[in-house]
């Protein structure tokens, strides 16, 4: 396995090759929730190796990582105000 990045696929993001699965959702969860890396290879249903290549990419560019962040919290809030949203408060 090797880490990849193509525009029609996640928006160019660094993947795990023939997946879906982006470097930063790997980091996400071993150093942002503490998992595992065992766990988050049987979470993701990838080789424990695509788990710690993964994280490599990682490390290695800090970056790129920091650029697929911001451009991904820049995606989330275009939707959530395009969303559609009550005229009153729900209660």
């Amino acid at each position: 396995m090797t880490i990849t990045s193509d525009k029609e696929v996640l928006g160019g993001e660094p993947r795990i090759e023939g997946t879906r699965i982006a470097v930063r959702h790997v980091a996400s969860k071993v150093i942002d929730a503490g998992h595992p890396p065992a766990y988050v290879a049987d979470q993701f249903d990838c080789s424990l190796a695509s788990v710690y290549e993964a994280l490599s990419y990682y490390y290695d560019n800090p970056e790129e990582m920091r650029a697929a962040d911001r451009a991904n919290a820049a995606a989330f809030e275009r939707v959530r105000d395009s969303s559609i949203k009550p005229k009153e408060p729900i209660s």
